[in-house]
């Protein structure tokens, strides 16, 4: 390497060539400056100094005496490193160590009391959801961001979506975002994109449905359920499971909101589509290597007035001190010994059932069975005034 070097060739193609690190290079390079090369001692050498300076032994063994009286007998109840150095000059003893030397004596002498954290490695990506965490299926994420003004008054909500293994985006800004709204915009999107196994949403009444009377299924949940997409509410004030759709909310306020002046909602559309086409132009190669879609049905028309027919919703809630939870304004016994926990909450309109499965994000895959109970909701028919959506297909 050397003998390259010296000919002329530089230093990173010879790390190239002979396929090490550049610092080996150069540090070789450097020891054999001014000396012919078969004058060089090209031994290796030790990377420690050849001479260390190691507190005396006596010094240490004061530090920890220091440390016995400090957490005995001290007013203050310090027993640190600072608080020894402090008692050390008190005590009016000579040349004390520096606070940072101080330290390696009480991990060189296991004279340490806290506890290091243990960090364990993060749960799969929806690893609330066996098919999901096994890459078997897809998730839609979708949320709404509010609070946005044009200037002029204009106030202006927005419709986000985002797939959980392909990171396929969507967003729909507009003046006003109700029910009716958001069932025409997932049909849109699904019919586009194709159909996902499950969708997920926050408890708003948007996507849920009316919080105020019991067994209320709203339409988001009827609309999935006539298309075999199983529903998810992701738990109330739970960090973690909204993180995707979250995540882009952000960015797209960043990218889009944030970084024009719009002049108009039609001009915000007109960003906000970019954005979106340039976003899933650059993650292309992740929306063809998620799992596939289901297309959408053909012959597919829904009518909001019809009865549930099957299927199952999703609730993943958090037990109260009682081992209960809240589903479909009931509340359920889970399991007495399972309190203040996560559980998956798996309501089975073709078998009248709700079970319940625990959760732990340090052992993902363990989810057993921990209570089931007969649940049939009432059949609740919607009035006329809700206007029928467009199930037809947009012409191009």
């Amino acid at each position: 390497m050397v003998e390259a070097v010296r000919a002329g060739a530089s230093m990173r193609s010879v790390a190239r060539r002979f396929d090490v690190a550049l610092p080996t290079v150069q540090r070789w390079v450097k020891r054999a400056k001014g000396i012919a090369l078969d004058e060089v001692d090209w031994q290796a050498r030790a990377c420690t100094p050849h001479r260390t300076r190691r507190t005396q032994s006596f010094k240490e063994d004061w530090v920890l005496g220091i440390r016995h009286q400090l957490r005995q007998y001290s007013d203050l109840g310090e027993f640190g490193a600072v608080a020894i150095r402090r008692e050390w000059l008190a005590q009016g003893l000579t040349e004390p160590p520096a606070v940072r030397t101080i330290s390696r004596i009480l991990e060189r002498r296991g004279a340490l009391d806290g506890r290091r954290r243990v960090r364990r490695h993060p749960p799969p990506r929806g690893w609330y959801l066996p098919q999901l965490a096994s890459c078997q299926c897809e998730l839609d994420s979708f949320d709404v961001v509010e609070g946005l003004v044009i200037e002029g008054g204009t106030e202006v909500r927005v419709l986000n979506g985002i797939s959980l293994h392909g990171g396929l985006v969507a967003s729909w800004p507009r003046n006003v975002i109700n029910t009716s709204a958001i069932l025409e915009m997932l049909v849109e999107h699904w019919r586009a994109m194709g159909l996902p196994r499950f969708a997920q949403f926050d408890n708003d009444t948007l996507f849920q449905g009316n919080h105020q009377f019991a067994d209320s299924i709203g339409r988001v949940i009827r609309l999935c359920l006539s298309l075999q997409v199983t529903p998810v509410f992701a738990p109330p004030q739970e960090t973690g499971f909204q993180a995707a759709i979250e995540g882009f909310n952000g960015h797209w306020q960043a990218k889009v909101w944030e970084r024009f002046h719009h002049n108009s909602i039609a001009d915000l559309q007109d960003r906000s589509t970019r954005y979106i086409q340039a976003h899933r132009k650059r993650s292309v190669c992740r929306i063809e290597g998620a799992p596939a879609r289901t297309n959408f049905p053909v012959q597919w028309r829904w009518d909001e007035r019809a009865p549930l027919n099957g299927g199952t919703i999703i609730y993943i809630r958090r037990t109260n001190e009682h081992g209960q939870v809240n589903v479909l304004g009931h509340r359920f016994d889970v399991q007495p010994t399972w309190s203040h926990r996560l559980v998956r909450c798996e309501v089975n309109l073709d078998t009248h059932k709700i079970l319940f499965f625990a959760l732990r994000r340090f052992e993902p895959d363990l989810q057993p069975l921990l209570n089931h109970v007969t649940y049939e909701p009432k059949q609740k028919w919607l009035t006329s005034r809700h206007r029928r959506i467009d199930t037809s297909p947009k012409s191009t």
